[in-house]
């Protein structure tokens, strides 16, 4: 199923905030997380994640650092959710559940009349 690219872009912050509570991760991981969370619903690619990764890291939602292996590996930016990203991730949560229960009941009461 196709999403409106518009519902999307509204969401992703959310999204993004939501996946990182639950681990630190590196952008590809949380490419996948969506797409695996969403039933491919949310497929997000690089060139909109990464903005949306480096604003909440601006606002003080997240912080990053990079992985040191001693492997070959190329070093990974881990992305972290921070307490100020959780208290966001709680309001865009509570204002979604608001705007969706509006939504539903806009539609619901256009079906009756």
């Amino acid at each position: 199923m196709s999403v409106n690219k518009e519902l999307v872009k509204g969401s992703t912050s959310m999204l993004v905030l939501g996946v990182l509570e639950e681990k630190e991760m590196y952008g590809y991981q949380i490419i996948q997380a969506l797409k695996e969370y969403s039933n491919s619903m949310f497929l997000l690619k690089e060139g909109t994640l990464y903005p949306i990764l480096y604003r909440l890291e601006d606002e003080g939602c997240l912080t990053s650092f990079w992985s040191h292996s001693d492997s070959k590996d190329v070093p990974k930016k881990f992305y972290k959710i921070t307490e100020k990203g959780k208290q966001t991730l709680k309001e865009l949560i509570d204002l979604w559940t608001s705007f969706s229960l509006e939504v539903s009941k806009i539609l619901e009461d256009s079906k009756d009349e």
